[in-house]
């Protein structure tokens, strides 16, 4: 569930703001206020800038393990006098960077920074926070095989060692409080996209008297699924939808969801390599039904929205799906090259570490290896029939990069206990947002989320997918922004009016 540079879905978001700095204009240069102490700080037209960098414990307790240098920057807001609140804004990941997309932060929230503040940080491990490689990268983890992300992950933990215990939601919470008493600031409004939504109810609950309201988009709740059943659920209903919304007669969803199924039965039997060229690399990928699982649920759900009249792997996915199905295999291996040509060096330890630190799994951390599978088959052989859609439970579970098994051989030493999943929570106003053709963080995963607060709305934006931000017109900007600002969202028709996303037509 994730905003995308190094991206995953909480996990796979293709960074919402990196996407709105493809199709905004140049911004005008500004000057920044000096850096303090900060590597670099961003410019952002008509804002000064003030950036720092904290010192923090690696993990806390074990001072032998040193610190980490986390760095911030605050976009200021333009009307006199001091600001009415403080935004702290976290784009996914794990592991997404915050400071680098300051200039579209400070696009998509421009009424919000009339009379707030942004907060921006970036998470240890990442951007101009103090690295902490553990060898491996985002192109070996996406396109290798099950087998090898399950190696890749515990050759990760291998060579952190036990500095494995400094990347926790846990941390990065407390980093940010960190840098919220350095500002001087009592309360923060909490602002997370994909994996965001993790780590703002774990800063909530660690630092509860610090927080004024919530929102969460593209969400999923502390207690999220490990076996993933409400994504694999809900890409059936989003091709419906698309089928449904789309150009006329474009494609029948009934039709497409049963491409997919017999796609995914001939890739499961014999799946078919695909070569990616990257900048930095050809990689050949075996292509099976679990690659296919990640890149219905999880690339496909990507960019859906920002740019409604272009084609989109979404959009182009029925027509896809139908010419394999025929025997035509070429329309498919295309969105595979396609989604895989951004794979790229970046280190995957922020990503890594706090999926298997933190996230909720089906085994006991204290079980040994052979136990740990024993459990995970019987949950995994516990399941219903037709849980998983067209696809079978093995190949959906092993086509997701932060949950089904991908952890099982993560130490028990070093490492520390789970994320609490049900942790008391401060009673304040949240807002949850999930678009209606997410498959990522689906409606189902959105409620789930908001029903973690007493005092919580939910909203699913029509025709939107992972992080409904990325439209342009800052309809869910603006009515996220209106309530940080006064408690109430207002005229929200905006998120039923969206227009429908371009479809390739389905032919013979």
């Amino acid at each position: 569930m994730t905003l995308r540079g190094t991206a995953r879905r909480a996990g796979l978001a293709v960074g919402a703001m990196a996407v709105l700095a493809s199709v905004l204009p140049a911004a005008a240069t500004a000057t920044a206020a000096p850096a303090v102490e900060a590597a670099r700080c961003p410019s952002v037209a008509g804002h000064r800038v003030d950036c720092g960098r904290v010192d923090r414990p690696l993990v806390t307790g074990r001072p032998e393990l040193g610190t980490v240098k986390v760095s911030y920057a605050v976009v200021r807001h333009t009307a006199p006098g001091p600001a009415k609140g403080t935004v702290a804004f976290n784009p996914g990941g794990p592991g997404e960077t915050s400071i680098d997309k300051a200039q579209e932060f400070a696009w998509g929230f421009e009424q919000l920074l009339k009379d707030h503040d942004l907060l921006l940080v970036d998470p240890r491990g990442t951007g101009e926070s103090q690295r902490l490689p553990c060898g491996v990268t985002d192109a070996e983890y996406r396109f290798g095989t099950r087998d090898r992300q399950r190696a890749a992950v515990e050759r990760c933990a291998r060579n952190l060692g036990p500095r494995v215990a400094g990347y926790t939601s846990a941390a990065t919470a407390d980093d940010i409080d960190a840098i919220r008493a350095r500002l001087g600031v009592d309360k923060l409004s909490l602002y997370g996209l994909s994996y965001g939504t993790y780590l703002m109810p774990v800063y909530a609950s660690r630092h509860p008297q610090h927080v004024r309201n919530i929102v969460l988009s593209g969400a999923f709740p502390l207690a999220s699924d490990a076996l993933v059943r409400p994504s694999a659920q809900a890409v059936p209903l989003t091709l419906n939808r698309v089928c449904e919304r789309g150009v006329p007669a474009a494609c029948d969803g009934k039709q497409a969801v049963k491409d997919l199924a017999t796609t995914a039965a001939r890739l499961r039997a014999e799946p078919m390599t695909v070569p990616i060229t990257t900048e930095h690399g050809v990689y050949t990928k075996r292509f099976g039904e679990d690659k296919l699982a990640n890149l219905v649920f999880e690339a496909a759900s990507s960019r859906v929205g920002y740019e409604p009249d272009r084609p989109s792997l979404l959009g182009r996915l029925p027509h896809a799906l139908h010419r394999f199905v025929k025997g035509d295999t070429a329309p498919l291996r295309k969105l595979v090259q396609e989604e895989g040509e951004n794979g790229s060096k970046v280190d995957q330890a922020p990503y890594i570490a706090v999926v298997c630190n933190d996230y909720r799994q089906v085994w006991s951390k204290d079980a040994s290896r052979a136990q740990r599978w024993r459990q995970y088959n019987a949950a995994l052989a516990a399941t219903r029939p037709g849980e998983y859609g067209p696809f079978s439970a093995k190949g959906f579970t092993e086509g997701n990069t932060d949950g089904g098994d991908i952890c099982i051989g993560w130490p028990r030493e070093n490492t520390p206990d789970p994320q609490p999943t049900n942790p008391d929570l401060p009673d304040v106003p949240v807002l949850v947002l999930s678009g209606d053709l997410d498959s990522n963080t689906p409606d189902a995963n959105g409620r789930k989320a908001a029903a973690q607060f007493r005092d919580s709305r939910f909203f699913s934006v029509r025709n939107m997918g992972h992080v409904p931000e990325l439209e342009l017109s800052r309809c869910v900007t603006g009515v996220s922004s209106r309530f940080i600002s006064t408690g109430s969202t207002g005229d929200t028709s905006c998120l039923r009016a969206l227009p429908p996303i371009h479809v390739t037509p389905v032919s013979d």
